[in-house]
């Protein structure tokens, strides 16, 4: 049996494959011409973002059964070719976390000392002292965003050190932040406001974008200090860069950049912002793990110990699984509803399944899962698949509770969710008409019929004479066109919903716009994965 490996690995690499009694086949930067021609020698391949493995390559990989990333995204990948060929695609995301994490702390530090001025200073020849008095950070407040495996680490170093660490992470149940020795408070806004430092450890995506912006840096203290090593984007460099010109923000320690490399960024011409080219896993230590993290991975895979951090779905047979392929995406587009709807920290969820989704263990696990994914998937970083989310929700001490129980007399087959959490409760209802039309058809307790794709405008308020028509209106007067629409109602002149497809995303203004009608209670955009 035999594993390529398209890049340089260490003899520790190769030790553990021929260990294994598998050959390890080293081709840095193989053209994609010869792994073409190749492939088909090959039990699995290990690669990192160089190599890139299309539906073309796939084609000839008779043999193939393994692809690993040496690292975390598989954007290189043709995941769905690899899928249909019944290849488990796997990334080794654990690797550079310890690196990552002494990277923020290190950043943090010297931006507390103005490490990076006062060296430049001094090699221009200078002496100067006074100018560089630092801060000490023992004693000091950190708040940290996001509680994933990089936050944690970065919470254990900063207690070592004497801080007073806080944290925020909406999916984190109370029991398991116990265990964090964290503090974590209960909304964003109470951590901005206690915090000394403020590092961010999210994934960039729809809902945190942009997550600390203006309104962000109005609640801080003043003299706050910012570290950045997650993404850029998760801070809004224009305001990072106003709120430091205006004294609100001391200083700012950034590893990552809206574009990367960064053309003509204002923020690298103050003094006040430390700054290194995405370092954060850039290490001899985690390029090693990473590199030996993804052989384990494709030996534990091959032999038959187990798939781990598995990207696609290879447990249930193929054809099974397409069969299952619609309920699947109802189900994780149901959790992405959920907790776009939700405020709080998710404290447990109940799932219920009736009709033919429910005749098999396999199927109602595969459907959980899905369901889990979309729920959580927008706010983690650590890499959450149909594999991984088992233990992630067990890590965070989410419960998860399922049952099978008869549908009602006009469903052939109904997928239920509710989620708890600090704000209450929210839920969803969905099913899948002739086996490829997915619906949703009850939110949080009202009858709709609504088409889970692309951006949704729900919204919550009493059922009165001409309310759709101001909605029409406001979405009108932006140029948004409404694709499909569904209201729901418990009784005449009560409580009601209405779900709007629209073409586009809202702006803020226009969300504020559309609260501000009378009758109008919430206003929930939900945007697509």
């Amino acid at each position: 049996m035999k594993v390529l490996v398209t890049y340089k690995v260490p003899q520790e690499c190769v030790k553990i494959f021929k260990n294994a009694s598998i050959e390890a086949v080293i081709k840095p930067n193989i053209s994609p011409a010869d792994l073409k021609k190749e492939i088909s020698e090959y039990a699995g391949i290990i690669l990192r973002s160089e190599t890139k493995i299309t539906a073309e390559i796939l084609g000839n990989a008779g043999n193939l059964k393994v692809i690993c990333r040496a690292g975390v995204g598989v954007d290189n990948i043709d995941v769905v070719a690899a899928s249909k060929k019944g290849i488990v695609v796997m990334n080794a995301p654990g690797g550079n976390i310890v690196s990552t994490a002494e990277h923020t702390l290190t950043m943090l530090l010297a931006l507390s000392r103005n490490i990076a001025p006062a060296y430049i200073s001094l090699k221009a020849g200078k002496w100067d002292r006074k100018r560089f008095i630092g801060t000490q950070i023992a004693g000091k407040t950190l708040g940290i965003i996001g509680l994933g495996r990089v936050g944690r680490q970065v919470a254990k170093r900063a207690s070592a050190l004497e801080m007073k660490v806080i944290g925020y992470d909406p999916f984190i149940s109370p029991d398991a932040s116990s265990q964090l020795h964290v503090h974590v408070v209960g909304n964003l806004d109470a951590l901005l406001t206690q915090s000394d430092y403020v590092t961010v450890h999210v994934p960039l995506n729809n809902e945190t974008k942009n997550l600390i912006a203006k309104r962000a840096f109005d609640l801080m203290k003043d003299g706050v200090r910012i570290v950045n090593c997650a993404r850029g984007g998760i801070i809004s460099e224009e305001a990072l860069y106003n709120a430091i010109v205006d004294g609100k923000v001391a200083g700012a320690a950034l590893d990552v950049f809206e574009i990367e490399p960064p053309v003509d960024n204002k923020l690298l011409g103050l003094e006040q912002v430390l700054a290194t080219p995405h370092l954060g896993a850039s290490t001899e230590e985690a390029q090693l793990a990473v590199t030996m993290e993804a052989a384990q991975l494709t030996i534990d895979a091959l032999t038959g110990k187990g798939i781990h951090n598995a990207v696609n779905m290879p447990v249930i047979h193929p054809e099974e699984f397409q069969r299952l392929r619609p309920f699947t995406v109802l189900a994780e587009k149901m959790g992405s509803v959920l907790v776009q709807l939700s405020h709080g920290g998710l404290r447990s969820i109940d799932v219920a399944y009736c009709g033919d989704v429910s005749n098999e263990k396999e199927t109602v696990w595969l459907l959980t899962n899905s369901l889990l994914v979309g729920l959580l998937r927008p706010a983690l970083d650590e890499g959450v698949n149909l594999v991984s989310i088992p233990i992630i929700v067990a890590e965070r001490g989410i419960k998860v509770n399922e049952t099978i129980t008869s549908c009602p007399s006009n469903f052939t087959n109904l997928v239920y969710a509710r989620i708890h959490t600090d704000d209450g409760e929210r839920s969803v209802a969905g099913t899948v008409f002739d086996m490829r039309e997915a619906r949703i058809v009850e939110i949080n307790g009202y009858s709709v019929e609504a088409i889970p794709d692309g951006h949704m405008l729900i919204l919550f308020g009493k059922d009165r004479p001409g309310l759709i028509g101001h909605v029409g209106k406001i979405l009108g007067d932006q140029n948004i066109n409404i694709a499909r629409m569904t209201f729901g109602r418990k009784e005449t002149g009560g409580n009601a919903i209405i779900v709007l497809n629209v073409d586009q995303s809202l702006s803020q203004d226009t969300l504020d716009a559309i609260r501000r009608i009378e009758n109008i209670e919430s206003v929930h955009l939900i945007r697509p994965l």
